[in-house]
């Protein structure tokens, strides 16, 4: 009963059109050319490294594509029990008609160059996206992009706020911020003119939210203008070189400020929280990052009190984290759970997670799935297992074990794969000006 109970109502799921509410897709290269850029995704080339491949290898300038895909599929054999190397080989079995079960030194040559013609097609980006069953996708932009050369109703702007909230301090970062905004930063006030230009901008483009990793020490609090207003003066005068104090005091009151345009602007802050950089100095590119299970949602108490107008979209980096985020989704009606991001982003964990939220958290404030995907070609594997995970949970624990009927679960994954996408991102009003 439970195996033919799950095929329905994956069946059901399998018949939505999805928005994707986080990638990291460049739409105007939205889509692979060659299976290098597949198999570029840092889910392959750090686990090739981990299974012994040296970096050098992996990130030599002169390989070609071919010679790069030749590499890494020599070297996958160790990886091939992994979710990741499955999702290789769907995408390769569903997008390019590959019919074997692994992908070999000996069968991967036909394969690429029948891939190669495929998405040498014009439309081949629009054809993923009719496969995947996406309608459209959110982005994460600089804020100095200038949101030109794309359809936004399909490629969704958002504001990725990480460059002006820790890295201001760089010469680099606030000649963006000029050259993008025409406000010279000289105080304070020229400082959040700069950044309202930004939310303007972003606004009138069809952005739909504003969007920040976040180390696992960063906890945010407000800060007085007088000593904002000391620690930019530092951080203009010295740069990079600035007192630690003056780099976290600026930082925090830039994320402050954030909040509060996301207020006026009535945009949802979507918070990544708990990643550690450069761990592993010594990996592969985006192969460096870990969690850190010391990070505790409490650190963001006075934030979420502080704007109970703000949606909170909250992803945590760690399975470990999910109960304290369940419990604050339970408690705050501002923050929202948000996708099984990165570390969390395996069956075993996700079922875990997914049924805790199921369970314990309103049914209007589950952000189901996020592809963060670089490439287009990865949100179906993606959501794929999302959804074959989801159906198991529906099936057993709310058909089965509490009695729901089929049309009632199936409502349920509707709404957190779709309904609660559309509510959060989708409908507020987006304001020209704030």
């Amino acid at each position: 009963m439970s195996l033919e109970l799950r095929s329905r109502i994956l069946a059901e799921l399998n018949s939505l059109i999805l928005i994707d509410p986080h990638t990291h897709i460049n739409a105007l290269a939205p889509a692979s050319t060659t299976l290098a850029d597949i198999l570029g995704y840092h889910y392959y080339t750090e686990l090739a490294h981990s299974a012994g491949l040296p970096r050098e290898q992996i990130e030599n300038p002169d390989l070609e594509p071919r010679d790069k895909v030749r590499l890494l599929i020599e070297n996958l054999a160790p990886v091939d029990n992994t979710v990741q190397y499955g999702w290789f080989v769907e995408i390769c079995q569903t997008l390019f008609g590959f019919q074997e079960e692994r992908i070999t030194p000996e069968n991967w040559e036909p394969l690429y160059d029948h891939s190669v013609d495929l998405m040498a097609g014009d439309h081949w980006a629009q054809e993923v996206l009719k496969k995947s069953q996406l309608q459209a996708v959110f982005l994460t932009n600089d804020f100095d992009d200038p949101l030109e050369g794309f359809d936004t109703s399909t490629y969704i702007p958002c504001l990725r706020t990480d460059d002006l909230v820790f890295h201001l301090a760089q010469d680099d970062v606030r000649t963006r911020l000029e050259n993008a905004t025409g406000v010279s930063v000289t105080d304070l006030s020229s400082l959040r003119a700069s950044l309202t230009n930004r939310f303007d901008h972003f606004t009138s483009r069809g952005a739909r939210a504003c969007a920040i990793s976040l180390p696992p020490n960063f906890s945010p609090h407000p800060v007085s203008d007088g000593r904002a207003e000391n620690a930019l003066s530092n951080v203009l005068a010295k740069g990079a070189a600035a007192e630690q104090s003056h780099l976290d005091a600026l930082a925090q009151a830039v994320f402050w400020n954030l909040a509060e345009h996301c207020d006026s602007y009535d945009l949802p802050f979507d918070l990544m929280i708990g990643v550690n950089r450069r761990v592993y100095p010594a990996g592969v590119y985006q192969g460096q990052d870990l969690y850190d299970s010391r990070v505790s949602l409490i650190q963001y108490r006075e934030l979420f009190n502080s704007f109970p107008g703000v949606t909170f979209p909250i992803s945590v980096l760690a399975s470990v984290t999910n109960q304290e985020l369940t419990s604050y989704s339970w408690i705050f009606p501002n923050v929202i759970t948000n996708g099984h991001w990165w570390y969390s982003n395996t069956p075993t964990y996700i079922e875990h997670d997914a049924s805790a939220r199921l369970e314990a958290v309103p049914r209007t404030k589950q952000i189901g799935y996020y592809s963060d995907m670089y490439k287009l070609e990865f949100a179906l594997p993606k959501f794929n297992m999302y959804k074959q995970i989801l159906a198991k949970i529906l099936a057993e624990r709310f058909v089965i074990d509490r009695r729901w009927t089929e049309e009632r679960a199936v409502a349920l994954g509707q709404q957190v794969l779709r309904g609660n996408v559309e509510s959060t991102f989708m409908a507020a009003n987006r304001m020209a000006g704030g």
